[in-house]
């Protein structure tokens, strides 16, 4: 007899990737365990840039206006020359929200503090985090998995359908299931310290002798914290002084100045830079996720974001499967979010090369707006559309008015865990209500006008059109009125009946 199931999904790790997955299949009902086996939450700045694609995640998951409270933006940097003086230019190039992209500036919340928001929104949905829990062991078949807990109230054998590890860097997950993670150490070994100072003002990233790798030294203050994040490369061997007396002397040494003293150590941490990835994302009824699929040097800050998306790209297919939908879907998380990875290490390595020579300026590759999933199986083409926006390509907002009058923005039709079918100046007849599936119909006599026209711009669409979008803000089809049948069985495949 089949042990009975204890939960529908195990979580081993709760960082930001752990705690976007449980909040994803919170609020689709699917029953979880979200373990870590520290004893707290993490206390580190570690991952403290939010990037525009993942505000918009978190706008979905009904958080962002938390995280843009709690934090702030980039300050300007502040290179400080051999004579004292100082050149200071922004980080980033300010740049105007558009109707398509809302959101085009990165903001700043050390990760603690971001990893707050989402553990509140977590409760908030009747759930929380199972701290000093760990995975000893796991066993699969075909039908689920067999998994060994050990806590501080004893050992616990639980069975659940599937398992994924967010359990880091090193994860034990990965290891249990020999999944190589091939990549190289990158020749680099620094600290980073959240620290309480003063000798700075907290109006801009401090950064000193950019052109010599083995002096450099950065003090950014972390919005939403009286503390800076100190950054420094370090030599490759030997012990580092991490308390408040040693890095007052490192920062001495190296700017020359005896008025910065750092008072006390919040967190602090030394590593080896590492650009890896792992074979592969998935081993049956496991999978990885966040850092437990890659690691990558923190440049131009794509980790956090990186693991987030891993999870939202993944919770949705989970959900979807457990409720009914063809097993091959959850095939589609790794062949869509592997590559993902694979470019932004090259990227992030690329970025590590800028920033030693002193080069720290961001640009829209970091933005990660424009990372889609061209020649997904989960997308559904009109056979004549050779230009314009794809399936498989990020859904763009736009600017909308209902029939009743009010103002509107399409993410706010699009937030929540369903899928959404947009018909352009098309019959709603056309196509009959099912369940996890919103239908809008946007035209003179829908109950959307398009009165600016950025949808029809936006998604260059034709009157009859259909637009599908996933619940991860992804195109999934664009079909014409001819095509309604190919997008039922379409819909049909991902367990929308």
């Amino acid at each position: 007899m089949t042990k009975q199931f204890t939960a529908d999904v195990l979580i081993c790790g709760a960082g930001a990737a752990g705690l976007t997955l449980a909040i994803e299949l919170a609020r689709r009902g699917v029953s979880f365990r979200l373990i870590e086996k520290n004893d707290g939450p993490f206390h580190g700045s570690r991952g403290k840039g939010i990037q525009p694609r993942t505000q918009e995640i978190f706008e979905d998951l009904g958080i962002l206006d938390r995280i843009v409270a709690a934090g702030g933006h980039y300050p300007p940097e502040r290179k400080y020359l051999g004579d004292g003086s100082f050149i200071e230019t922004e980080i980033a190039e300010h740049i105007a929200p558009t109707p398509a992209e809302p959101y085009h500036m990165a903001l700043m919340l050390p990760q603690f503090l971001t990893e707050d928001v989402m553990r509140e929104r977590l409760r908030e949905l009747g759930q929380h985090v199972e701290f000093g829990r760990e995975l000893t062991g796991f066993e699969q078949d075909q039908d689920g998995v067999t998994a060994r807990l050990a806590g501080r109230d004893g050992e616990e054998t639980i069975r659940v359908r599937y398992l994924v590890g967010a359990d880091g860097g090193r994860s034990f997950v990965r290891h249990a299931l020999a999944i190589g993670f091939p990549g190289k150490t990158l020749g680099v070994r620094a600290i980073v310290a959240d620290v309480v100072l003063t000798g700075l003002d907290r109006g801009a990233w401090h950064r000193f002798h950019d052109g010599a790798m083995d002096r450099q030294m950065a003090l950014c203050p972390l919005a939403g914290t009286e503390l800076f994040q100190l950054q420094a490369p370090v030599p490759l061997e030997g012990q580092v002084d991490l308390s408040a007396e040693g890095l007052s002397a490192m920062i001495a040494e190296r700017t020359g100045r005896s008025d910065i003293r750092v008072h006390a150590v919040h967190w602090a941490s030394a590593y080896q830079m590492n650009a890896r990835l792992a074979d592969r994302y998935r081993d049956g009824r496991a999978f990885l996720i966040g850092d437990a699929a890659h690691i990558h040097p923190p440049t131009g800050g794509q980790g956090l974001n990186t693991s987030v998306q891993d999870a939202y790209n993944l919770g949705w297919k989970l959900a979807a499967v457990i409720g009914g939908a063809v097993a091959a879907l959850l095939d589609s998380y790794e062949s869509e979010r592997r590559p993902v990875a694979a470019a932004m290490l090259g990227l992030a390595t690329k970025l590590l090369d800028a920033a030693k020579r002193g080069d720290i300026r961001r640009g829209r590759e970091v933005q990660q707006l424009d990372i889609g999933y061209p020649g997904s199986p989960l997308a559904l083409e009109q056979p004549e559309r050779v230009s314009g926006l794809l399936a498989g390509d990020r859904a763009p907002d736009a600017p909308l008015r209902g029939a009743a009058g009010q103002p509107m923005r399409l993410f706010e039709l699009l937030k929540g865990p369903h899928w959404t079918l947009l018909g352009y100046q098309a019959r709603r007849d056309a196509v009959p209500a099912r369940t996890g599936l919103r239908i809008h119909c946007i035209g003179p006599d829908g109950e959307l006008v398009d009165e600016g026209q950025h949808f029809r711009g936006a998604y260059a669409v034709s009157p009859g059109d259909w637009v599908l979008i996933r619940p991860d803000g992804y195109i999934g089809a664009f079909v014409g009125s001819q095509q309604t049948e190919a997008l039922m069985r379409f819909l049909h495949e991902q367990g929308v009946v």
